[in-house]
């Protein structure tokens, strides 16, 4: 048959995910999808999304499917960019203020929420393990978003953080104090930037 040869083949293009709304696109119908799935005993991962039974599966690629508008930040952000030595113990996440996390926080992800006009600061893209594009905050929000959440977050991670981020010649502090004046947290940080730089 010639529409399993074409979505193995997209399978295989894909790392062994599968969405039925992607497979719609290329024109192959719902059915004949059910139908390949079962014959290939592919694994629901998700709603719409299918995992080929013989792949690793990515989770951090996996939330981004399911949901859009969730940015990696905070704790799993600081592991992206090198500024933690700890991988996370659960992804972090950031989310626009009025979507419900209730899924989410179900899984064990950390939701933390941001005013929409506020979501998009600093938003930019990085590679999971596995080599697939996550959105991410980059290096100067995510300090940012630490100092913004102190309070709930360990001393040591954002005072390690920031050790990390002087340290890194990549660094854009004009852009860390922009960042900084938006937050809100302009204060705290110019008291931390004394000491280390």
């Amino acid at each position: 048959m010639k529409l399993f040869q074409q979505l193995d083949q997209m399978v295989e293009k894909q790392d062994g995910i599968l969405r039925t709304a992607q497979v719609v696109e290329a024109g192959i119908s719902k059915p004949v999808f059910y139908e390949y799935v079962k014959d290939r005993k592919m694994e629901r991962a998700a709603h719409g999304i299918y995992v080929s039974k013989d792949s690793w599966i990515d989770a951090m690629y996996l939330i981004h499917l399911r949901f859009g508008q969730a940015v990696f930040s905070h704790e799993t952000a600081l592991f992206f960019h090198d500024l933690t030595d700890r991988e996370p113990m659960a992804y972090t996440v950031t989310l626009k203020t009025g979507y419900n996390p209730a899924s989410l926080k179900a899984e064990g992800v950390q939701v933390y929420t941001i005013k929409p006009e506020l979501h998009g600061v600093g938003l930019t893209t990085a590679q999971t393990p596995f080599g697939h594009p996550v959105p991410i905050y980059d290096m100067e929000r995510t300090i940012c978003d630490l100092l913004r959440s102190r309070n709930r977050i360990e001393i040591q991670t954002y005072q390690e953080a920031l050790k990390a981020y002087a340290r890194r010649k990549d660094k854009n502090l004009r852009r860390l104090m922009q960042y900084a004046g938006v937050f809100r947290v302009e204060k705290i940080l110019r008291q931390y930037l004394e000491v280390l730089l």
